[in-house]
């Protein structure tokens, strides 16, 4: 898979364990001694307020994943492994043109109560708007992501450990684990 033109995303709703997941991808590939690059979506959109053209900062969150990939591919082939959300065609091509790349789309799955007490244990009451943000939201976007076009497979990720998913992906699709 080593620079041979195609990149795996995690695409699913707050909660599923995406960011987990890619953590253990990239020790997997690692291990196997496969270049990659990791990239966690949210990473580069973070940043406040939005240009007026740009409100979803999708634009911002794209270029600054291009200048990264561009930086990544300097060093030689590799495989992009991101974590994200794909909701629509145009969201899956922004990302293939940032890589320059198809990209095989996992959708990640879990269960309202899982999900939430993921989301539970990931904010604080500190971060308590957060929390309430995703909350109000998760279920809405998981429903957008199962009737989506863009996934190649699903996976519920309610029983695994984030290593198990991480096996189930290369094994779903056909890759060494």
């Amino acid at each position: 898979m080593d620079g041979d033109g195609i990149g795996i995303f995690l695409n699913g709703s707050y909660g599923v364990g995406k960011s987990a997941v890619l953590d253990h991808l990239g020790d997997r590939f690692a291990a196997a001694g496969r270049p990659f690059s990791l990239f966690d979506v949210d990473w580069f959109h973070r940043s406040w307020p939005p240009a007026e053209d740009d409100p979803r900062n999708v634009v911002t969150e794209a270029e600054n994943m291009r200048a990264v990939w561009a930086n990544y591919e300097r060093v030689g082939p590799r495989t992009p492994i991101v974590a994200g959300v794909i909701a629509s065609e145009e969201d899956q091509a922004r990302y293939e043109t940032v890589f320059g790349r198809r990209l095989r789309i996992v959708l990640l799955t879990a269960s309202p109560a899982v999900a939430e007490a993921r989301l539970r244990g990931r904010y604080d009451a500190e971060r308590g708007d957060a929390l309430d943000w995703h909350l109000a939201r998760r279920e809405r976007l998981a429903s957008e992501l199962v009737s989506g076009p863009c996934n190649e497979f699903t996976l519920d990720t309610d029983h695994l450990t984030p290593a198990a998913v991480a096996a189930a992906v290369l094994r779903n699709l056909d890759l060494p684990r």
